[in-house]
């Protein structure tokens, strides 16, 4: 029997338990044992059970429409083949700010009652995530992963699992090719996102440049494109640097950037002079993925880069499926992004697996021992081939060996592929990288077309001109005059001769280009003439 004690009571109900019959007590028994065992962020409906997943993504970013368009497609394939079991999106903007990331985690896992957040494509917004993931042991699948992994990354995010490789792969494969060209100084350009995101990439590209001996000569720092008002005013000033700084290296790595950023770069280098003959551009993954989605003008003034892409089988029944889905399913969502038909960038196809991976980890959950360490140690036990490739969670991390596909942006498909490059044997022109199936495993197989002069390999360097040419120190005091003599004609002219002014001759004839250049006699020491070469004095 259930009574109320006065009118101010009637909202809490005092029970009489002695009085109840042992129908009703049973049944309340039972009814706060459901309520116990039921896992957090699930919930039953008419026998039915409702998984919470939370995504974070970055609303008005191509990559994060298309990556919300992958997910809704895998969860209503699973939800249209599962009578008893549903999942329910739940989606945050990232506004690409990883404080708003981890504010929007909180409000996912307190207000929505998620059972697992999967997103962030960059590694600050999944860092603070996985951070409250951790403290609220609810699972974090992130698609990006740090340059370099943290020792003790496992102890300090248990809930965080990677589902990108680390970058050292693709660093090493930019390494290789500017070491196939014998390219000696790069200038890196990276879009700063202010939470050191870049530290990691720069460290691993200084080293494995190191390695082919090369180096990075000057680090072009872009300001983030949501924090400038004039993008291409800061550009300009930017690049204007590469002059005044006098900056020699023409071989541009962009590191990562915005795809806003990176039409606004190349639109203003080419105009700038900084896109042509003699001069590189070699773009990572983060860029290369998003040409599909670029119109024809911006691929004009991008012609002739290289661009690094991660490798993925488009030609299975499973992909064309999924091809053919997104791309019905994006024009009718974002008809204002257009290019509709274009392939899906890589992100889309790892936000498609993310899914996958849940639902494949939740198969083996019995509804008494849903708990959230259970979960994730069902979800480090996945292992399937996914639309992005092998899906094997080891340790919080994707453990494949990644296949890279090395691409020419050219012509109105946006980009023709090259090579592939394999962690174990170089240079491939097939993705299982056979010895026998590459020529030269330290050498890109492919044809390139370059910038400015399709046939002929940049230089990598500022070139000299006749206004402004090679300045090149001669001894003017030597004891060995059958090497180097510098003497005057009866016009008071400098001539040079000797040993090794005729070697110079004889090479330079040999080259094929113009080399537009100047002696000028030094009367100082050989080490003092070896140090003014070093730093560029020109007189």
């Amino acid at each position: 029997m259930i009574c109320f004690e006065d009118k101010a009571q009637m909202a809490f109900p005092i029970i009489n338990f002695n009085q109840l019959s042992r129908f009703w007590l049973r049944y309340l028994v039972v009814a706060c044992f459901l309520v116990t065992i039921l896992p957090h962020g699930a919930k039953h409906n008419n026998d039915r059970r409702i998984t919470n997943i939370g995504a974070i993504i970055d609303y008005n970013s191509r990559t994060g429409k298309e990556m919300r368009t992958a997910m809704g497609i895998a969860v209503r394939k699973f939800n249209s083949g599962s009578p008893n079991h549903k999942l329910s999106l739940k989606f945050q903007d990232s506004r690409r700010s990883p404080l708003q990331a981890a504010r929007a985690a909180d409000e996912l896992i307190e207000e929505d009652e998620v059972e697992v957040i999967i997103g962030m494509e960059r590694w600050e917004e999944a860092a603070l995530v996985a951070d409250i993931g951790s403290q609220a042991k609810v699972p974090v699948i992130s698609f990006s992963a740090p340059a370099i992994t943290p020792p003790l990354a496992s102890s300090r995010w248990p809930f965080l699992i990677r589902m990108a490789p680390s970058d050292s792969n693709q660093i090493r494969c930019i390494a290789d090719v500017v070491q196939s060209y014998n390219w000696r100084r790069v200038v890196t350009v990276y879009e700063d996102y202010a939470y050191g995101g870049d530290a990691g990439m720069l460290a691993l590209l200084s080293k494995a440049l190191q390695d082919v001996g090369s180096e990075i000569e000057y680090n072009l720092i872009l300001p983030p494109f949501s924090l400038i008002s004039d993008p291409k005013d800061v550009v300009q000033k930017e690049l204007a640097k590469l002059h005044s700084e006098k900056i020699q290296s023409r071989v541009f790595i962009v590191l990562q950037s915005s795809l806003p950023m990176v039409i606004h770069l190349f639109r203003e280098a080419k105009e700038m002079g900084f896109v042509g003959k003699d001069m590189v551009w070699i773009l990572t993954d983060t860029v290369t993925d998003l040409l599909d989605t670029v119109n024809t003008s911006v691929i004009h003034s991008m012609e002739g880069a290289l661009g690094i892409k991660n490798y993925y089988s488009g030609n299975t029944t499973f992909y064309q499926t999924f091809l053919t889905q997104f791309q019905q399913k994006f024009k009718s969502e974002y008809p204002e992004e257009g290019y509709a038909d274009h392939d899906p960038g890589f992100y889309a196809l790892r936000a498609y697996d993310s899914i996958s991976i849940i639902t494949q980890a939740m198969d083996g959950l019995s509804r008494s021992t849903s708990s959230p360490k259970v979960f994730l140690d069902k979800i480090l036990t996945t292992s399937f081939v996914g639309l992005s490739g092998e899906i094997n969670v080891t340790a919080g991390e994707m453990f494949h060996s990644p296949k890279l596909r090395i691409v020419n942006v050219v012509g109105k498909r946006s980009y023709r592929e090259l090579d592939f490059w394999i962690p174990e044997s170089g240079f491939s022109v097939v993705a299982n990288g056979e010895a026998e199936n590459s020529t030269d495993a330290r050498r890109l197989n492919g044809t390139v077309i370059w910038p400015g002069d399709p046939q002929r390999i940049p230089k990598g360097w500022l070139m000299p001109t006749d206004k402004k040419p090679m300045i090149i120190g001669v001894p003017g005091r030597t004891s060995f005059e059958k090497f180097v003599k510098v003497s005057k004609n009866a016009a008071g002219k400098e001539e040079y001769d000797g040993f090794c002014i005729e070697l110079f001759d004889k090479v330079r004839k040999l080259l094929g280009y113009d080399l537009p250049y100047q002696f000028v006699p030094f009367n100082g020491t050989y080490d003092v003439l070896v140090d003014q070469v070093h730093k560029k004095v020109r007189t």
